[in-house]
């Protein structure tokens, strides 16, 4: 059997331009949470900005929304990331996000298995949330849940409303 990564996206559309003072403690704080992220046993690549400090990867706009910001990473399997996410500083600023991020009104947030060695782009991680969306969680496209071998997201994560 091939060996797989494990991909995931997460959208968020912040409230307010990168360089306004009501989104500042987060921007200041991405190369921090994003650096953490890259040291992690575990992670494998993160997708790239221009590599300005305090931007992470702000600069990869969704359909041409300044606002709309997305991270995109592969971990060597799903308890690196949840690790991660939810037993880091990250999950500070995670508990915090709709301080700076508008709550969206559809799921957001997708997983997926990519051959070791592949880099998703953008557009096929954004295919990946559509078809999330589209037809719930399935081998081709999931949330925590789907993942039997996951289980810090069941205490530690928020509101459903909120993800």
């Amino acid at each position: 059997m091939t060996r797989m990564h494990l991909a995931e996206l997460n959208v968020g559309r912040l409230l307010a331009p990168t360089d306004d003072p009501r989104v500042a403690e987060f921007m200041g704080a991405l190369d921090k949470v994003n650096g953490l992220g890259k040291r992690m046993p575990g992670f494998v690549w993160m997708m790239e900005g221009s590599g300005e400090p305090g931007t992470g990867n702000t600069e990869a706009k969704i359909g041409g929304d300044p606002q709309f910001v997305a991270n995109l990473t592969v971990w060597e399997d799903a308890q690196s990331l949840e690790t991660y996410v939810f037993k880091t500083v990250h999950k500070q600023f995670y508990d915090r996000r709709t301080e700076w991020f508008e709550v969206m009104g559809e799921q957001h947030f997708v997983m997926w298995w990519v051959p070791v060695g592949h880099r998703p782009t953008l557009d096929e991680a954004l295919e990946k949330l559509a078809h999330k969306q589209a037809h719930g969680d399935s081998d081709a496209a999931f949330g925590w849940s789907y993942l039997t071998e996951a289980t810090a997201w069941q205490t530690h994560a928020c509101a459903a409303a909120a993800e």
